[in-house]
């Protein structure tokens, strides 16, 4: 089979490389790719950066599946396109995509729904919603409407913070079109995990192995949002009775919410959630896709065949499959550049990589990289590379993450030293 993934980043890296592994894998192009090639056999980038151009390309190549893992492709409705012309793609459709796309709609959808999550209010105007602010306080959580990257969300732990917030996103234009709008919600108490499922064609859902990110750019959970600085799977604060909960009161009435609504879904859904202290899940956002940097440590884990898995997700056989896991922990370490999530890196020659691969259990995924016409591997974004690794235990997959990244060098690269902190203290008892 010959199969095309959208994406550029850590994600789309590791989906390749665990797509690579099928035997029924014939090519994999990566569109527009990354500085990956140089470990993957079977793997060819090319410079599609528009909808006209995958379809040419699709056409042109006989693809025989697209698997798109940014979420703009999925909001501006790439999928319905791919489709029209009748070709195999796994993801949600445009009307699905609202879920990632507004999170506006998301929240309407969920008080429509009775899924747990946070209290809410939208505005527009400045006026309206400074007002709202001073009456709830803080601590609260400012979000842009829509796509940003993962970094359009503010957690103000002051009125000033929240205040200064909405006036960036109404007012200073921060986010652009997308933080047009906000949504402003109450702040919860609790700990962070990551649900990710593959829904099929029948609405079968089949849930992935759980994993934790690090969203904030400093150690301890510090600093500004970013799209990701880190993650391990599996998440320890998601308990058997946990997971049953969060299938039952949330992803189970979301997949049957939008069907109700005319809304079929079929692809990745993830959704985002706060665990609180009493162990209730609630949801924080929805993404239509994979997560960047949880789908490293979860393709880590992955035994069973990727391939196989989309292409019964795509018939509505989910329901005949069992999926296997790497009993172990993965863990994964981004290595950014340090004006990152404000700048990125361009240009910078990046050593050690292959040092890095040779460790035992340590996989170098590659995100902001690029292949330069001397060879070698340059930086070419914020977030460059994701070093993860298997381990008996989390701080084990921990030590050889981080014994990875001592491999690594590049100009300006930075890290945060402690992923995966709340699990290791876990396991300390």
């Amino acid at each position: 089979m010959r199969i095309l993934i959208i994406g550029g980043g850590g994600r789309e890296h590791a989906l390749a490389w665990s797509i690579s592994a099928s035997p029924r894998c014939e090519q994999v192009y990566l569109a527009p790719g990354n500085g990956c090639l140089t470990s993957l056999a079977k793997a060819k980038c090319v410079g599609l950066i528009d909808s006209p151009s995958v379809l040419a390309f699709l056409e042109g190549k006989k693809i025989d599946l697209t698997i798109i893992g940014p979420e703009a492709f999925l909001v501006d409705g790439l999928v319905d396109k791919i489709r029209e012309q009748g070709f195999r793609v796994f993801g949600p459709n445009q009307s699905a995509a609202q879920l990632e796309g507004s999170k506006a709609f998301a929240k309407d959808f969920m008080q429509r729904h009775l899924i747990p999550t946070a209290s809410h209010a939208t505005f527009s105007d400045l006026s309206e919603a400074a007002d709202y602010l001073r009456e709830r306080g803080a601590p609260i959580v400012i979000k842009a409407d829509g796509l940003a990257a993962g970094k359009g969300v503010t957690v103000a732990q002051t009125l000033g913070e929240a205040l200064a917030a909405v006036e960036e996103c109404l007012s200073g234009n921060k986010f652009g079109e997308a933080g047009h709008r906000v949504v402003i919600e109450d702040f919860l108490q609790g700990e962070e995990a990551s649900f990710i499922c593959m829904v099929d064609a029948r609405q079968n859902i089949l849930p992935l192995a759980t994993s934790q990110d690090h969203k904030a750019r400093n150690n301890g959970d510090t600093g500004p949002n970013t799209g990701g600085m880190g993650a391990y799977s599996p998440a320890p604060v998601v308990t058997s009775k946990i997971h049953d909960r969060i299938m039952r009161e949330i992803i189970e009435p979301t997949v049957q919410g939008l069907l109700a609504e005319g809304i079929p879904y079929t692809g990745f859904l993830y959704a985002g959630l706060m665990i609180s202290p009493d162990g209730s899940p609630k949801v924080i956002e929805f993404n239509v896709r994979l997560g960047d940097p949880e789908t490293q440590p979860i393709m880590m884990r992955l035994k069973s065949d990727l391939l196989e898995l989309i292409e019964a997700a795509l018939d509505g056989r989910l329901h005949e499959l069992t999926i296997e896991w790497d009993p172990r922990p993965a863990l994964g370490v981004v290595m950014a550049t340090a004006t990152y999530p404000e700048g990125s890196g361009k240009g910078a020659v990046i050593a050690g990589i292959d040092d890095a691969n040779a460790l035992e259990d340590v996989t170098v995924f590659h995100a902001g990289t690029r292949l330069a016409d001397d060879g070698s591997i340059v930086s070419n974004g914020g977030r460059v590379l994701c070093v993860t690794a298997l381990g008996g235990t989390v701080a084990d997959a921990q030590s050889k993450a981080y014994a990875g990244v001592s491999k690594i060098r590049f100009e300006n690269a930075d890290w945060r030293t402690d992923i995966g902190y709340r699990a290791v203290e876990r396991e300390k008892g």
